[in-house]
């Protein structure tokens, strides 16, 4: 693919893989990361991108990615605290939105397979095909895991907010 056309791609689709991972990790880091690196795959894949399902074919890459990245993060260590820059940072700017800190929240309690389903389908308006397709998973499979995961969510919002008020 030649570098014009992944920028197009990238201004096309770029917030909207950048949002999936945001939702699937909960940190902005990581998708930033993971953003970057699925757009780089894309860039060098050997086969020709079929631009009808490019957005699932991307968010396939995407999580991928991220799941390869949680594989990997039981390997690494936490910095100590002395060793971060003063100030709030950019994630510490990001994470001040209470509205998306209880939203993150309640994403990460889903399991990755479901939060994948469901972001694809409600924020990203895949198509339970393209879905099934990115996932590996039968439709009827799909449509089962969006319906809970929906259901999940709700119950969720309504145990945080009796918690909330206890």
């Amino acid at each position: 693919m030649a570098a014009a056309d992944i920028g197009d791609l990238y201004r096309k689709h770029g917030a909207d893989v950048f949002r999936f991972v945001l939702y699937l990790s909960g940190n902005r880091a990581d998708a930033e990361d993971i953003t970057s690196e699925t757009f780089v795959r894309a860039w060098t894949s050997p086969s020709p991108i079929r631009m009808a399902t490019v957005k699932g074919y991307l968010f396939t890459i995407a999580r991928r990615l991220f799941l390869q990245g949680r594989r990997g993060a039981s390997r690494h260590v936490a910095l100590s605290e002395e060793l971060r820059e003063p100030g709030p940072g950019p994630q510490v700017r990001a994470e001040r939105n209470s509205e998306l800190d209880a939203a993150l929240a309640s994403l990460q309690k889903l399991s990755e397979i479901d939060r994948s389903a469901l972001l694809m389908r409600a924020h990203d308006e895949l198509s339970y095909e393209e879905i099934a397709r990115a996932l590996g998973l039968s439709l009827a499979s799909v449509k089962v895991r969006i319906h809970r995961a929906r259901l999940a969510l709700v119950r969720i919002r309504e145990a945080s907010r009796h918690e909330g008020n206890a």
